[in-house]
């Protein structure tokens, strides 16, 4: 990889994107959310669709489509407010302890939420946030060096943003598998129903609104 890519930009890179992924956002939410309601394995379907869609943005981030389809905002409208609505009406039935998503009484129960559904979540998600692609666009570049071939060192750096993003994942969604067993203990399905709605609307608003 050093052939492709400075090891002074790789130890630059690493520790700024993982600051910036682990800082709490939209899809670290969603991932604490699910790993409340459904479980860290259950999760994954949907951590997939977030990293292709993470994948997405940082390739045409880097090839510089995504700073004209900053030019243009509503080509995000359809993705944002459909998205941020199916969200928000997930988390209503959520804190209604109603649906696929909540949580049941039993928690022995398996969800059969698709996990394709779950997979859309995450990738609606990640590509509907203009705040994500307007990130990748002012990080990614600065990174590239145009005296090497370019193909290799948006693998790598793509790669690498990947591995930290599904790490940051993996933590949040572990982080909301602990708060259900903690409030478990008390059986207190209710108020986890409430937590993992309110915030899974919370993430419909930013999502529509952001």
């Amino acid at each position: 990889m050093s052939d492709w890519i400075d090891p002074a930009i790789l130890a630059l890179f690493i520790p700024t994107f993982f600051f910036v992924s682990v800082t709490p956002g939209m899809c670290m939410t969603l991932a604490m959310t699910l790993g409340m309601s459904q479980g860290v394995r259950r999760t994954l379907p949907m951590m997939w669709g977030e990293l292709i869609g993470v994948g997405l943005v940082s390739v045409l981030s880097v090839i510089g489509v995504a700073a004209v389809m900053l030019n243009y905002p509503s080509l995000f409208s359809t993705f944002k407010y459909v998205g941020g609505a199916y969200l928000i009406w997930l988390g209503i039935q959520m804190w209604q302890a109603k649906g696929k998503m909540a949580i049941p009484a039993d928690l022995s129960a398996g969800q059969e939420t698709r996990p394709l559904a779950l997979a859309m979540q995450g990738f609606v998600t990640a590509i509907a946030n203009p705040k994500g692609w307007a990130f990748m666009v002012s990080l990614l570049p600065p990174f590239i060096n145009a005296a090497k071939p370019m193909p290799p060192q948006i693998s790598a750096l793509v790669a690498l943003i990947l591995v930290i993003e599904f790490s940051c994942l993996l933590l949040y969604a572990s982080g909301g598998r602990t708060l259900r067993h903690f409030l478990a203990k008390s059986g207190n399905v209710t108020l986890m129903n409430r937590i993992a709605g309110s915030l899974m609307f919370g993430v419909g608003v930013w999502l529509a609104l952001g």
